[in-house]
Formats: C-alpha cells, sequence, structure tokens
C-alpha cells in the first residue's frame, strides 16, 4: 500500500501509525483527508440509491419488533431517517416510537 508524500519535506517513506501518518525523515505527523473517509463510508438502501439525514424512505419487507409482538408492514413511509454507525444504520420514528432499521430493507422514496 502506498501513502501521500510528505506534505512538508515531500518525502515517500511516510508510514501509517493507526491514528495518523507520520514522515520518519522530518518527523511531520498529519491526519489523512476527511474527503476521501466520507466518499467510503455511503449508506445505500436495497436498490444501491445513496442515503442521507433527512431522506425519506420506504419499507420493502413486513419486519418484526425485537421485543415485541408488533409488526411494520411493507410499504410503510418513514420521513426524516437520520444515518448511524453500525449493524442497524438508520435511526427514525415510526408511529411515534424511536426505531433503529437496516438499510437493506428500504427504498429512497
Amino acid at each position: 500500500m502506498t501513502y501521500p508524500a510528505c506534505p512538508q519535506c515531500a518525502s515517500d517513506l511516510t508510514y501509517y501509525d493507526g491514528v495518523q501518518l507520520v514522515c520518519p525523515e522530518c518527523g511531520y505527523e498529519w491526519q489523512e483527508q476527511a474527503q476521501q473517509t466520507d466518499a467510503v463510508h455511503q449508506i445505500k438502501d436495497a436498490n444501491g440509491a445513496v442515503l442521507s439525514d433527512g431522506d425519506t424512505v420506504i419499507l420493502i419487507k413486513d419486519l418484526k419488533v425485537k421485543g415485541s409482538s408488533q409488526v411494520i408492514k411493507q410499504g410503510t413511509k418513514v420521513k426524516n431517517i437520520r444515518l448511524q454507525d453500525g449493524d442497524h444504520d438508520i435511526a427514525c420514528k415510526i408511529d411515534g416510537s424511536a426505531m433503529n432499521l437496516k438499510s437493506e430493507f428500504v427504498k429512497k422514496a
């Protein structure tokens, strides 16, 4: 894997120490560009459309609510979603209750 050259001395001997990039020649330390990491971590719906905060989505299958006998029906429209990290990557409210959904079970409206 190749790392970017040092912005201070232009050395190509840079390495990643787990938190930041380091140049062994001049000792300069810096963070990678945030734009590169954001492009990698996109949340997509079941059809491959990129989701963002505030979108409206529609459920594509019936979902059982964990810890309850309630079922959320296919075709339910969920407005104003919030994206989050983790297995259930969508936070929302359905019928006034806070829920977490997986993006693979929704499509963008």
